[in-house]
């Protein structure tokens, strides 16, 4: 079910609410209300003279959630799909509610999927990234990143040792596939 602006079905009557739940509608007379001489009428403040705001141009083809009856007022169109891991979030947005694990793993997984993809790009330019200098790791040598963690009582001290994996790890693999690899070939 998509959400709309319109009103969903009516409620039950309140003496019908009031009888089965006990203390219902305890703050339905202002005088009962604790923030009442406070209270607004926001409505009559925003000055917005729409319901709903004008659509924005070039929607098509956009990712839209499913629990959404229209695409939003106004997006972002600075990275648009494309490739491997743009099927992949397509693929979330058009199958799986927001509210679902299988929604955001499939987000994350196009994440990670435009990652590699944007690596290998960086080795079939003339300058391809250098994770040592561009993650900061000689940093935490030269600026005492060490000493001034240690002492602290620091939370990040504790996943310090899986940076190295998570930093290394995926340049350490990919080196030892491409030896297993070469060293095939010849």
């Amino acid at each position: 079910m998509t959400y709309s602006p319109e009103k969903p079905r009516q409620a039950p009557p309140s003496d019908e609410l009031r009888a089965r739940i006990p203390g219902w509608g305890a703050d339905l007379d202002p005088k009962d209300r604790p923030a009442f001489p406070r209270e607004v009428d926001a409505s009559a403040l925003t000055g917005a003279h729409w319901l709903v705001p004008e659509q924005q141009p070039g929607g098509e083809n956009r990712e839209r959630s499913i629990e959404h009856g229209r695409l939003t007022p106004a997006f972002g169109t600075a990275q648009p799909l494309k490739g491997v891991s743009g099927a992949i979030r397509r693929l979330a947005y058009d199958r799986y509610s927001e509210g679902r694990a299988a929604h955001w793993l499939l987000l994350m997984a196009g994440d990670r999927v435009d990652t590699v993809a944007s690596v290998g790009r960086s080795f079939l330019t003339l300058h391809p990234d250098n994770p040592v200098t561009e993650t900061g790791v000689l940093s935490e040598v030269k600026r005492h990143g060490l000493s001034s963690r240690l002492g602290q009582r620091r939370a990040d001290v504790w996943h310090q040792p899986l940076d190295v994996v998570i930093v290394a790890g995926p340049w350490v693999l990919g080196a030892w596939a491409a030896y297993k690899v070469a060293r095939g070939v010849l």
